[in-house]
């Protein structure tokens, strides 16, 4: 079927769904071989101001800049300045992980396919004012769930420290290697790392979210620190320059960016996984490569990777068979938008029957609300009724710190209520029972049962702070410092 006609229709589709999420704006771009065969905005970058989004317009790609930080891992291997399974600690000599097993064996390879034995550890680097450097140093104190090699985790931390690995050996920063290897051969010069870069563009989308069927502004979030995990900024017209380079076997305008061979390393199948909390059958199974997950779709090879950071959703797609990709980019925090429009597409362009995606993730985002309110819910109802914390207030007010999540303030209000500042986050405690609070999380829209524990003079000496729920029935326990 030619290109005109899969695609017909196609703008009309998009505005309508567009309007079904309630999203603020979008962009889209469709590449084939090394043409852009469509590239097109909707909706809005500032919603108060009516501006509207074009292809031009800058978004945040969040964790889709992981599959930068494979490539430029790659250019190193290229070079034989990196080795994908070369001991990360040649690289790193003091490079250590609380398994003992992972701190002597971790390489490269099980860094960028999320088999290190770590969860997320999300909230140890969110909003943190630690350096990269502070942060790969931290990482010793981090709990794994899972025994090395043996799961794929999502993990940003080590994303983070593979990204700043290259920069090393390139003699350079990770951002000044993508720049100077990536960005600049591609011509992806409206590309770049941080909200200032953003902001200073002439054309750049504002950060959304959704709450009560009305769009909220949301602050920007800078996550520069953990930047070789999702820190990267761009526009459809860039991406889609980032898109024809896979579909080409590493070259880009007949120059050749990356060897073949490394990146097909990046492309292959490497760790058998399950992002989803749903399943269908036209992706019945999902693995990761690095950068990369790579799944069947209705009998089609593809590839993608996503990102969410604060205000912004992303997702970018390569049909390697059929030398076809497709990049969505929307300013509206948590939506599945670039998965219905992403779906869709996929359906045009392989002359496949469209399937209602629509309607279909629509459903299962309604279940995961359900599911939200009930656990929501169950938290009530498990409360007991007419307690009181053991201590005064002021008595649990100090200073806890823990090796690898940092410091946990406990102060009180200015109306004599617990609160706790942690990550430059100051966050209610709420008195759920006894020596239990619920430390609501406004950006996370979520609570977290932490409880305080005394000593036996009956003085209040830490608090555990279930910050990694796939870690329990360990806890993060934070440890009251001397005044």
């Amino acid at each position: 079927m030619p290109t005109a006609t899969a695609l017909s229709g196609f703008t009309a589709f998009a505005r309508q769904v567009l309007a079904d999420w309630n999203v603020a704006g979008a962009a889209v771009a469709v590449v084939q071989g090394d043409q852009v065969v469509y590239a097109e905005g909707f909706g809005y970058r500032d919603v108060e101001a009516q501006r509207e989004v074009t292809p031009e317009t800058v978004f945040a790609i969040g964790s889709a800049s992981k599959a930068f930080t494979s490539l430029s891992v790659a250019l190193m291997v290229d070079e034989g300045k990196l080795d994908w399974d070369a001991p990360v600690r040649r690289y790193l000599p003091g490079f250590e992980l609380k398994d003992p097993v992972a701190s002597q064996y971790l390489s490269l390879r099980d860094m960028l396919t999320h088999r290190s034995g770590l969860p997320r550890h999300d909230l140890m680097w969110y909003n943190s004012s630690c350096s990269r450097e502070e942060l790969i140093d931290r990482m010793r104190h981090l709990e794994p769930s899972k025994d090395f090699r043996t799961t794929w985790q999502y993990q940003n931390h080590m994303y983070m420290a593979s990204g700043y690995v290259a920069g090393r050996a390139n003699g350079s920063s990770w951002e000044e290697l993508v720049r100077e290897r990536i960005f600049r051969p591609l011509g992806m010069d409206h590309s770049s790392f941080t909200v200032e870069e953003m902001v200073a563009s002439p054309n750049y989308a504002l950060p959304y979210e959704g709450t009560d069927g009305a769009l909220h502004r949301m602050p920007f979030r800078d996550i520069s620190a953990i930047g070789p995990a999702g820190s990267i900024n761009s526009n459809v017209l860039d991406m889609a320059n980032w898109l024809t380079l896979h579909l080409n076997g590493g070259l880009y305008g007949g120059e050749r960016v990356v060897s073949e061979r490394s990146l097909a390393e990046l492309h292959k199948p490497q760790m058998v996984c399950q992002l989803y909390p749903w399943k269908f059958a036209e992706m019945p199974v999902m693995t990761y490569g690095m950068g990369w997950f790579v799944e069947p779709y209705r009998g089609h090879q593809r590839l993608h990777h996503g990102g969410n950071i604060d205000g912004f959703t992303a997702l970018v797609t390569l049909l390697p068979d059929e030398k076809t990709g497709i990049v969505v980019l929307t300013n509206m925090n948590g939506t599945l938008l670039p998965m219905v429009l992403t779906n869709n597409l996929c359906d045009r362009l392989l002359g496949l029957n469209e399937l209602d995606w629509n309607e279909r993730l629509q459903r299962e985002y309604d279940k995961m609300k359900s599911s939200v309110a009930e656990a929501k819910q169950k938290l009530r109802e498990n409360r007991r009724e007419g307690t009181t914390p053991s201590h005064a207030l002021e008595d649990y007010v100090g200073v806890y710190e823990h090796p690898g999540y940092g410091t946990f303030a406990v102060t009180l209000s200015d109306d004599g209520a617990l609160q706790a500042t942690y990550n430059n986050l100051t966050m209610p405690l709420i008195h759920y029972h006894y020596d239990y609070f619920e430390l609501y999380i406004k950006l996370a829209q979520m609570s977290l049962l932490t409880s305080f524990q005394s000593d036996a003079m009956g003085q209040v000496r830490s608090v555990s702070v279930p910050l990694e729920p796939s870690i329990a029935p360990k806890e993060i326990v934070f440890t009251r410092q001397a005044k």
